[in-house]
């Protein structure tokens, strides 16, 4: 017969892998979409040149799995429910909150198209560039929050901690990588515009931002286990293989 502490450890457990499911699927998606885009921009049959950043995918036959993505990122991040904290910096919560409203904002308010005629608007109907320029405030405060989710957030759980010598595939080492990864990525981008040294080096630069953003979810979701060596060199948890 079950005691009600065991059904209160039930249902921590509970809680526990269901914020990982959504830690995971939230990395997922993230990584997914510049993959699928690309790749379906070489298949013939979508009829999708590859494009010089994520956002042009908009204007395209891929727009749904763009938008789609996006705003199925935004609605895990505001529905994830993470720790609150006195700092505005390290509140778990406000922060993904403030990026999940920040996904939606770069699905539905589309970048500036290269011809303003044959723009597809989404909200507002209307042929003004200001418009496009909420899409990169938008698209820059939600890689701002993303990195600072994984170098001020993720890391929280072993800032202290001494139990054993850390190896250098810790956890927080890999969020900071991540995270630090995503702030060059949004430095390079409108360098490397300003100085047109490569007409592809937004989507490059965007794809391993998402990339960065994905690792560092994946690996707080425990997507690759936490078993054994794994268990040992990521998180510092000696389970049994």
């Amino acid at each position: 017969m079950k005691t009600g502490a065991d059904n209160e450890i039930e249902i921590e457990n509970y809680d526990i892998f269901t914020y990982r499911r959504i830690r995971r699927a939230i990395g997922y998606l993230g990584i997914s979409l510049p993959i699928l885009l690309v790749v379906f921009s070489l298949v013939p049959f979508f009829q999708t040149p590859l494009q010089f950043s994520i956002s042009h995918y908009y204007y395209t036959n891929l727009r749904e799995i763009f938008t789609g993505t996006l705003c199925a990122v935004g609605l895990f991040l505001i529905r994830y429910k993470g720790f609150g904290n006195a700092s505005i910096l390290k509140n778990d919560n406000l922060l993904t909150n403030i990026a999940g409203i920040m996904a939606l904002g770069v699905a539905l308010f589309p970048t500036n198209p290269d011809d303003f005629k044959a723009k597809i608007y989404t909200l507002i109907p209307y042929p003004e560039k200001w418009l496009g320029w909420l899409h990169y405030g938008f698209a820059a405060l939600l890689f701002l929050i993303l990195a600072l989710l994984a170098i001020n957030v993720f890391t929280i759980g072993q800032e202290n901690e001494t139990k054993t010598p850390k190896s250098i595939l810790n956890e927080n080492n890999i969020y900071r990588v991540c995270g630090y990864s995503i702030i060059v990525c949004i430095i390079m981008i409108p360098t490397f515009e300003i100085l047109k040294l490569f007409p592809y080096s937004t989507l490059i630069f965007e794809a391993l931002s998402l990339f960065a953003f994905g690792i560092a979810w994946l690996i707080k979701g425990r997507a690759l286990g936490d078993k054994g060596v794994i268990g040992q060199k990521l998180y510092q948890e000696n389970n049994p293989g």
